[in-house]
């Protein structure tokens, strides 16, 4: 195999095989150091070794080997370990599955972990970015609108203090699962996200990352049926990804939803969707608990797939499921949402003005220069339309949605009068 295919079937594996191989080897050594430092020198190796031997028929099971392989050596080489640290070398994988409790998959249980409560709910979700999605340290970054300077140290923090607390990585119990939901919802949604709008690479969807979130989501349902965020979560996941043949062009340029092939979308996981926010929607009706956050995102996504065409879309209904949301969540994201909503439902200059009120707060965030760049232009005021998508390409750094803003702002020159409100 010439280099470039080596390289790629690394680049492969590390997508499809990184996370089970930290998981695995958390479980048995239960240090988080040593299954990221092992695995990232499997990985090491396999860049060093593959394109001299091939690539092996199993790539999967040889980086699990020579990961479990270094970290065995670095507990031999290091003479002042405890013996909760030798026992581990002792440890076959054969584990009885009644010993698991009541998380099997080994990268869910590393999620929980990860969740610990001693640690805040940001280096929370960010290590398990890290050591779950394999995610850099810059994509995490992004993904908390921060420095990535900023994130590395909050990511070595959150293992100094798993270190200094001798948090273990264990088995949660039955309790430690639903007071550990909220962190744990929040970090299958952020690993989504980077798979459906990738925030850099040469892939526009990172299919590895959305098929992960929705695995766990479903994982995540089948321990906590009654909770209504995971059912929330899993539908709003469904529903957005349903839309992912239709989200990028044949010529790699990203389509924003009121330009979509309808037809294009998986009706089964729209369906799928559908039916878990009726189920929701049946609970509240009985009197249950009120919609969470991913429940009214869900909801909003369900508005977006009922209408036939963007045209047909109820914004009325949109606008008043963000209104719900802003009372669980005023942040300026959902606030920006809520405003590009409103822009379809009031025209264009009402929305424009929510949108500069945000201007302050999310500056660095490309999506308030996409959605100014949108109301300008159809406001015809197209030299402030230009700044803004110029603005928006610097800041994204998806392919796809580069050449989608880099079109939009060249059919600039040629463009009409205003259509007003629409």
């Amino acid at each position: 195999m010439h280099a470039a295919g080596v390289e790629e079937a690394i680049t492969r594996v590390h997508r499809e095989e990184w996370a089970r191989v930290v998981a695995a080897l958390a479980r048995r050594f239960a240090d988080l150091d040593v299954a990221e430092e092992a695995a990232a020198e499997a990985f090491a190796a396999a860049a060093e070794r593959w394109p001299r031997d091939g690539v092996p028929p199993n790539p999967g099971g040889w980086i699990t080997t020579t990961a479990t392989r270094k970290a065995i050596d670095r507990f031999r080489r290091e003479s002042q370990r405890d013996a909760r640290h030798q026992a581990a070398l002792m440890i076959q994988d054969d584990t009885p599955a009644e010993v698991l409790g009541p998380v099997e998959d080994d990268r869910l249980r590393l999620v929980f972990t990860c969740c610990h409560p001693a640690l805040s709910m940001e280096a929370r979700v960010a290590l398990t970015l890290r050591l779950l999605g394999g995610l850099t340290v810059g994509e995490i970054a992004r993904a908390f609108f921060v420095q990535e300077s900023t994130m590395a140290q909050r990511i070595t923090r959150a293992k100094a203090k798993i270190a200094a607390a001798h948090i273990p990585y264990r088995v949660p119990s039955a309790a430690d699962l639903r007071e550990r939901v909220t962190g744990v919802l929040a970090v299958v949604y952020l690993v989504f996200n980077e798979g459906y709008l990738a925030g850099e690479g040469d892939d526009a969807v990172r299919v590895d990352l959305t098929d992960e979130a929705i695995r766990l989501g479903r994982l995540l349902r089948s321990l906590l049926p009654d909770d209504g965020e995971v059912t929330g979560l899993l539908a709003l996941m469904l529903l957005t990804d349903a839309r992912r043949a239709a989200r990028v062009s044949r010529t790699g340029e990203l389509v924003t939803l009121e330009e979509q092939d309808r037809s294009a979308w998986d009706r089964a996981l729209v369906a799928e969707g559908r039916a878990l926010v009726d189920e929701r929607l049946r609970v509240v009706a009985a009197g249950g608990e009120r919609p969470g956050r991913y429940q009214l995102l869900a909801a909003v996504n369900v508005v977006h797939t009922d209408a036939p065409s963007a045209r047909d879309t109820d914004w009325s209904r949109v606008v008043a499921l963000y209104d719900a949301l802003l009372r669980l969540d005023p942040s300026p994201v959902v606030r920006l949402n809520r405003a590009v909503a409103l822009a379809e439902l009031d025209g264009p200059l009402v929305g424009l003005a929510e949108v500069d009120r945000l201007g302050d707060v999310l500056g660095g965030y490309h999506a308030l220069h996409v959605a100014r760049a949108d109301l300008l232009r159809r406001l015809g005021r197209s030299a402030e339309a230009r700044t803004a998508y110029d603005r928006a390409i610097e800041l994204t750094g998806n392919p796809a949605e580069r050449a989608h803003l880099a079109r939009r702002r060249d059919q600039l020159v040629s463009a009409g009068p205003p259509t007003g409100p629409r």
